[in-house]
């Protein structure tokens, strides 16, 4: 007979939006064991199974430490309520929780509330915490503790005062808000298909309380050009601007490569898949961006996850997955590069494929007569990183006085780079080999351009200097690494594109706090951002968004991250950032062409 051998789930926590999937081990009428689902439509042996979940309520009252959510909180900010913070955000496990926590929460208390608000005292009487104080209690402005939980908040679920609220009859359960610092039941019995009675013992597992999902404070967009944006945002929150677009670019940490071992810093359930695709898609759904470029993207997560959710969103998508020359293992999750643009703004006009391979294949074939040597050379080049570029139509303008029938094309380039770093030579001609495609199209329309990506190089490398500067000076010494000659003459490490990265107009804001605030987290010497990949064995700038000057103009830029915004101690990802990379987002204006 069907019977349940083992039932466990592999989340250790709970959160909400993160869907809950229990592995179910089944032993089959022959007594072989498997894991397939049996279920009321498709009985076996005239038996199937049923799921049940239930919420477990209890009289206590339990809250959730924002900065901790796997403990429950003992302290409540009085400030975040005066601020009008999300109450969730309000709530810390200990006074050192807080005191560890404030120069990322000040920064809640600044963005909520009034300039009048948070310029008061009631800030500064928070910081005087009460040290002696112990228990459950609310942080008061005087710094006093109050109780405000029972002693038993840290108590697992027992008896006395529960009840059991079915919240789901599937395998698979999704928490909600309302399951919130409650602990989940899932039951799991072996059904008689004919009579519909329980067949033997139901098994059972109680998870963990139930904790919000953990966001991180929002990202302001900041004008570049002295507009005031927050004035300027259309009923979906998006800049409203009939001339101007914006732009996402984010390696989001492709699944395949979210090893513990490499993150170990990061909480098993932050680092689990099924939340950091959900964590994942919050984020970029709340950028609003018009047009989105996203690396890392697993040709299944693409397929199953990404495409249909932002199709929801009013987003189309093309795919470029990686080559698999090198690649060993399943296919459907070799990563790639994804664009999304935004059906209501742009339509699509062509996509092309850069398979850098195939470009290594034609330059060894031209470069190296030996067979042997071309073996040797292939396998330093072939790497299989593609880049998908797309040319899309603008359904807006700001030019139709100038050319009333004539159509706003726009060329996006979307790609990821080798990321090995004693590859300099194979980083710098996958970069000049995107450069001579996009000339190519450039030549062939007026068309104004975005080079978007991880491009894995540091500003002041060759590939960021041939990026920003049009060529590569020949003393450069990344230019000593070039075994195959492949970057020989160095005269031709050159192209026309008149590109400037984006990043780089807070350089030449004015003197502003908000400016002054965001060149503190520039580079000066390269003008772009101290870091947009941040581990805790690399803290630097690997990715870019690029634009062509004479026809774009930068109208405002999502502001920087700094360590304070990640959070004493911290690196990504983590459960309020899901991939390493940061995310990189601009508005642009597209010239009249009388200007270009």
């Amino acid at each position: 007979m069907l019977s349940v051998t083992r039932v466990h789930l592999p989340s250790e926590i709970p959160i909400v939006g993160c869907e809950l999937t229990p592995y179910v081990l089944l032993r089959r009428p022959d007594k072989t064991p498997t894991t397939d689902d049996v279920p009321e439509s498709a009985p076996l042996e005239g038996h199937f199974l049923k799921y049940r979940w239930y919420r477990v309520q209890s009289d206590k009252k339990v809250a959730i430490c924002s900065v901790h959510p796997s403990e429950p909180a003992t302290l409540q900010c009085l400030g975040c309520l005066k601020s009008k913070v999300p109450v969730s955000k309000s709530f810390h496990c200990s006074t050192k929780c807080f005191s560890d926590a404030w120069q990322h929460h000040r920064v809640l208390h600044e963005r909520a509330a009034s300039a009048a608000a948070t310029e008061g005292n009631d800030e500064e009487e928070l910081l005087r915490l009460n040290s002696s104080g112990s228990g459950s209690g609310i942080l008061s402005t005087s710094g006093s503790l109050t109780n405000v939980y029972p002693a038993a908040i840290t108590q697992k679920t027992g008896a006395g005062g529960e009840t059991l609220v079915e919240v789901g009859r599937s395998k698979t359960y999704t928490p909600m808000a309302d399951d919130i610092g409650h602990v989940l039941k899932f039951e799991c019995v072996v059904v008689n298909a004919e009579t519909k009675q329980n067949v033997g013992l139901s098994c059972t597992i109680l998870t963990s309380r139930v904790i919000p999902a953990p966001s991180p404070s929002p990202r302001r967009l900041i004008p570049v050009n002295g507009a005031d944006v927050i004035g300027q945002l259309d009923s979906n929150g998006r800049p409203f601007s009939m001339g101007s677009f914006t732009v996402l670019s984010y390696n989001i940490l492709a699944d395949t490569y979210a090893s513990s071992d490499i993150y170990s810093y990061c909480p098993a359930w932050a680092l689990a898949w099924t939340y950091r695709r959900q964590n994942l898609l919050r984020e970029i759904v709340k950028y609003r961006a018009d047009i989105v470029c996203l690396q890392e993207v697993q040709n299944d997560h693409f397929d199953e996850f990404f495409a249909p959710e932002l199709d929801k969103h009013g987003y189309q998508a093309l795919f470029k997955r990686k080559t698999n020359e090198v690649y060993v293992g399943n296919t459907n999750t070799i990563d790639g590069c994804a664009t999304f643009f935004r059906r209501d703004r742009f339509s699509h006009v062509k996509k092309y494929e850069v398979e850098f391979n195939k470009a290594a294949q034609s330059l060894t074939e031209a470069l190296i007569p030996a067979v042997t040597q071309k073996k040797t050379a292939l396998n330093r080049l072939v790497k299989d990183n593609v880049a998908l570029i797309v040319v899309l139509e603008a359904k807006f303008g700001n030019q139709a006085a100038d050319n009333p029938g004539k159509r706003q094309l726009l060329c996006v380039a979307n790609t990821h780079v080798n990321v090995s770093h004693e590859l300099k030579d194979v980083k710098l001609w996958q970069v000049h080999t995107l450069l001579k495609g996009l000339e190519k199209i450039a030549a062939s329309a007026d068309i104004p351009m975005l080079v978007c990506g991880d491009f894995n190089t540091v500003p002041a490398s060759a590939p960021h200097s041939l990026l920003a500067m049009g060529k590569v000076d020949p003393l450069h010494p990344d230019l000593m690494v070039d075994p195959l000659g492949i970057l020989r003459p160095h005269t031709k490490l050159t192209h026309q594109l008149p590109l400037v990265s984006a990043y780089s107009s807070f350089a030449r804001m004015g003197g502003s706090l908000i400016a002054e605030q965001q060149r503190r987290r520039m580079d000066p010497a390269s003008n772009e951002p101290l870091f947009t990949n941040c581990t805790r064995d690399f803290i630097g700038t690997l990715d870019y968004i690029f634009y062509t000057a004479d026809t774009l103009t930068v109208e405002s830029l999502l502001e920087l991250l700094d360590e304070e915004s990640l959070r004493k101690d911290t690196a990504l990802p983590s459960p309020e950032w899901s991939s390493d990379h940061i995310a990189l987002l601009a508005e642009f204006r597209c010239m009249p062409r009388a200007r270009r």
